[in-house]
């Protein structure tokens, strides 16, 4: 089979609007790493070893490490394809998380590291900026290959600031290099220094950025990414017409988690009742008040979602893969130990043959839901995001579908849109 090398086209020739989002979580972004290579391989098995993810969604969304995860899909390298395959990133978190997490294993390390997070963040930062920059280069946010959004935010203004494509036109200030805004969007709070860079507009005005982690705004990102699609849909751009604004049926949404910490493992009121600064800043190899904070952000975000999907009857749409039974180290966002990150990839894999779950919305737990494994359901998706592909193709006066990717379906398809041109001259 050929390799969709083609770019995708607008939802304005499909059926769908297709959703990629993923949550912040430091090392644990080796979790959604693992989902991903998954869902990339069922796409080459459909239409040939070139297929990459940036191929078929719409929107890839990150926060923090599902920021850089979505800069690496979508950057494009020399060829101009992505400059990752998905089953590149895992071994790229296995080889560069224990640098950029340093283990400090000399004697009075805890004391020491306890120390150097009062008076400055943990890690200095420089092996993750000077890898982000030689990564990614000159490419700035409107040269990615599919939509992205990438929340941040700004320390010196107390707002979010958001990077979109959706926007560079309109603000061409926004137009950042790709290095600096996934630098911004991981510089967690206490782990990681704030960033700091300008960007200048074609006509000599200068725009200051003060940034750090996106996960302060929106741990996760997938009601952002909505809300940039809803706002070209109302503005009327051609990409989404006829598509209304409300019309949550036609977003196929994809939705991956880093991994929350088992339920009777999470923090004991009676203890946490007498914490100060210092415990809230440090407990157990974790951060618990940055751990509440986004934690609360990306379940608020999925119970929304389940809920607006539940009630349109579209819940089939709406993927949210997520576990919550990681204990232990592997909660950590920085413990970049061999064995810690061995885990973390265990769990990924582990998470595949689980069910998927979905939100209780009167307990507000996620349950399984009785209908299949996270693996059927990507091999799902993968069928549908390729034949929502092959339709935008067929239908697009600049796609260039090939003979030998065209199912029956398509067939069908190609024929009736063909028929409805002809009579409408």
């Amino acid at each position: 089979m050929d390799s969709p090398n083609s770019p995708l086209q607008p939802p304005t020739y499909g059926n769908l609007i297709t959703i990629l989002s993923i949550d912040g979580g430091g090392i644990r972004g080796i979790i959604p790493a693992t989902i991903l290579s998954f869902l990339e391989s069922e796409l080459q098995k459909l239409d040939g070893e070139g297929a990459r993810l940036a191929d078929y969604f719409d929107v890839i969304a990150g926060t923090s490490t599902g920021g850089l995860v979505t800069a690496m899909l979508t950057a494009p390298n020399k060829e101009g394809r992505p400059l990752f395959a998905a089953n590149e990133i895992k071994d790229f978190y296995l080889e560069h998380c224990p640098k950029i997490f340093p283990q400090d294993q000399f004697p009075f390390s805890a004391a020491k590291n306890l120390l150097k997070s009062l008076t400055g963040p943990k890690y200095d930062g420089h092996y993750l900026h000077q890898l982000i920059k030689e990564k990614l280069g000159d490419t700035r946010l409107d040269q990615t290959l599919t939509n992205v959004v990438i929340p941040s935010f700004d320390i010196k203004h107390l707002q979010p600031t958001i990077f979109t494509t959706y926007e560079v036109k309109t603000k061409p200030f926004k137009n950042a290099l790709l290095a600096d805004i996934s630098i911004s969007t991981s510089a967690a709070p206490t782990y990681l220094p704030a960033h700091h860079f300008q960007t200048q507009d074609s006509a000599g005005n200068v725009k200051e950025f003060h940034l750090i982690d996106g996960g302060v705004a929106a741990n996760n990102p997938a009601l952002l990414a909505i809300g940039e699609v809803t706002k070209e849909i109302t503005k009327g751009k051609t990409d989404f017409f006829p598509i209304k604004a409300n019309d949550y049926g036609r977003f196929h949404v994809l939705s991956l988690g880093t991994g929350d910490r088992k339920v009777d493992e999470k923090f004991d009121a009676r203890e946490c009742a007498g914490w100060g600064m210092l415990s809230w800043l440090t407990h157990n190899n974790s951060t618990p008040i940055i751990d509440a904070f986004t934690q609360a952000s990306s379940d608020m975000v999925d119970f929304h979602l389940s809920t607006v999907f539940q009630a349109l009857h579209s819940e089939a749409n709406y993927i949210r893969i997520q576990d919550d039974t990681l204990t232990g180290d592997a909660c950590s966002v920085d413990i970049a130990t061999e064995e810690n990150l061995s885990n973390l990839v265990k769990t990924g894999e582990k998470l595949l043959k689980k069910p998927v779950s979905r939100v209780n919305l009167e307990t507000g737990r996620n349950e399984d839901a009785n209908e299949t494994t996270n693996e059927k359901a990507l091999i799902m998706l993968a069928g549908i995001l390729s034949e929502e592909k092959r339709l935008r193709d067929i239908r697009s006066p600049h796609g260039k579908p090939s003979q030998t990717r065209l199912n029956k379906t398509s067939v069908c398809l190609y024929n009736s849109f063909e028929t409805k041109e002809h009579m409408s001259k």
